[in-house]
């Protein structure tokens, strides 16, 4: 009898030592999160340092999901807006997140830890992932425009950039600085299709020519004077000064010529320019200069204004564990560890105003305080020449404008490629887009 109770016992004790090993496992498996982010370079630091949060918080693993950006948009967009739950950490721009915390669609980012720093964060950034006076999103880099040019290429034509340079003068110094014989290019520019792609160049530049997607009572207003000067501007340089195949080139196909020293100028986000000033990533590393971004017709209109950033979905059956990536990867300490394991240049930038105020910052980045006062400075919601019921200065701030954006991309990117006239493509585009609004029931 006592025989079989220890027996008994014996079994007992191996079950229940069983049950924990399995306990352990699940817990594992409940605590991987699965991170969906863009193919930019700050965030495969991001990913490549990823493993010291996995040091500090043993309890959690990290599984990627790096996409294109376009496809990232329209992949995090769906498994949101299904509540599908795929994610726990999503890369999002200030365009979603103020619209999807309206939705329901995101975890507010409540009780942060004091040594976080939340009043660190740049005041336009974090206004832009407000909603309701709360968070719902953690800055992991925030960008404003600007020009970027080659000085060597500059000074051996003997040009000069002006202070503030308009869209003129950039135009013919494009014509001079290019050189297809050597594969140098005047003008890099956005071609590839998308609302995040050409259409954010294409809208800053369609407001400084006076323009604006709506009026104020919500009527289309793309096949107007000011987009056909503009996208006339557009296809002009890019077709006399800039490489074959612009409709493939976004931003990192462009960041990708200019370091290798085949763009004489290039307009896009001042995130670009740690990448550019790094001799580990660049080729002209010491040959890079800068000025802002171009003025046409109208100045003072709206202002580029974006920043990428981590939210965690509320279909996230993991949203503690999320949360704590998110604000690691946003956190002094992540810098930190960028600027131990690359350097100073190479930290994300935009977000949090002790960077700007670090020495080893100011030293290693001489484009420091011109890009926090473009991101200070940055107004979005500013007024287009015409009066506007809509907010945003690369792209229009409705739930609507993804598809609209990437729509009108598309008509955009076939005058470059030469299938569409711009006359025959802006009144595509009018059309389009007047259905969808109409669709959507504005105005509202």
């Amino acid at each position: 009898m006592a025989r079989s109770t220890k027996t008994r016992s014996i079994a007992t004790g191996f079950a229940g030592l069983a049950a924990a090993i399995a306990g352990i496992g699940s817990a594992a498996a409940e605590s991987t999160l699965t991170v969906a982010t863009v193919n930019n370079g700050d965030m495969i630091v991001m990913q490549k340092l990823s493993g010291e949060f996995e040091k500090l918080h043993p309890d959690i693993k990290l599984r990627w999901v790096v996409l294109e950006e376009n496809v990232l948009r329209q992949r995090v967009t769906t498994d949101i807006a299904t509540k599908a739950g795929q994610f726990d950490v999503l890369t999002i721009g200030n365009y979603e997140v103020p619209i999807w915390a309206k939705q329901g669609w995101l975890e507010p980012m409540d009780n942060l830890p004091a040594s976080y720093g939340a009043d660190d964060i740049l005041g336009t950034v974090r206004e832009g992932l407000s909603s309701g006076g709360k968070l719902y999103a953690l800055p992991f880099y925030g960008e404003s425009a600007m020009t970027y040019y080659r000085k060597d290429l500059f000074d051996k034509a003997g040009l000069k950039m002006p202070a503030e340079p308009t869209y003129d003068e950039i135009k013919g110094f494009a014509a001079k600085l290019t050189d297809k014989a050597n594969g140098v290019y005047g003008m890099c520019l956005r071609g590839k299709p998308g609302w995040g792609e050409n259409m954010a160049f294409v809208t800053s530049l369609v407001d400084t020519f006076g323009g604006q997607w709506f009026d104020k009572g919500w009527k289309t207003e793309i096949d107007t004077p000011a987009w056909h000067k503009a996208v006339t501007y557009y296809n002009d340089i890019l077709k006399e000064s800039g490489p074959p195949g612009a409709t493939s080139n976004g931003f990192n196909e462009n960041l990708a010529l200019f370091a290798g020293g085949k763009c004489g100028m290039w307009i896009d986000a001042t995130v670009a320019a740690g990448l550019l000033f790094d001799p580990k990533q660049s080729q002209v590393s010491d040959k890079v200069a800068f000025a802002p971004i171009p003025t046409g017709d109208y100045k003072g209109g709206p202002t580029w204004l974006w920043s990428w950033n981590l939210g965690v979905p509320a279909s996230s059956k993991q949203k503690e564990a999320a949360k704590t990536f998110t604000t690691w990867a946003t956190s002094k300490e992540y810098l930190a560890l960028v600027a131990k394991e690359n350097g100073w240049v190479a930290v994300p930038p935009g977000t949090r105003r002790s960077t700007y105020e670090s020495a080893d910052y100011q030293k290693a980045a001489p484009f420091a305080s011109f890009v926090l006062k473009a991101i200070e400075s940055a107004n979005p919601n500013g007024q287009t020449k015409e009066s506007r019921p809509y907010t945003g200065a690369q792209f229009v701030a409705i739930p609507e404008f993804q598809g609209i954006g990437t729509q009108v991309g598309q008509t955009i990117a076939a005058t470059l490629s030469g299938q569409q006239s711009v006359d025959q493509a802006l009144k595509s585009a009018q059309a389009a887009t007047d259905r969808t609004m109409k669709q959507a029931g504005y105005p509202k």
